[in-house]
């Protein structure tokens, strides 16, 4: 994953690149972790309520799915 593109996406939010990318919002955070056991890459979410955590996750993910 080009993580350097989401790095510079969301250059405004508090980016901490330890075991992945975890992008911190004022609502919330993402945080996105390749697995070392299957070919994918996890997505967390957390916020306030579940509808602004998946909010949240949505628009990552949409990023996400531009560079893939």
């Amino acid at each position: 994953m080009k993580i350097y593109y989401l790095e510079d996406h969301f250059s405004k939010e508090n980016i901490n690149t330890i075991d992945g990318l975890k992008i911190d919002f004022p609502d919330g955070w993402v945080h996105l972790r390749k697995s070392n056991t299957e070919p994918i890459i996890r997505l967390y979410a957390e916020s306030n309520s579940i509808k602004e955590a998946e909010k949240l996750a949505n628009m990552v993910r949409t990023e996400v799915d531009k560079i893939l």
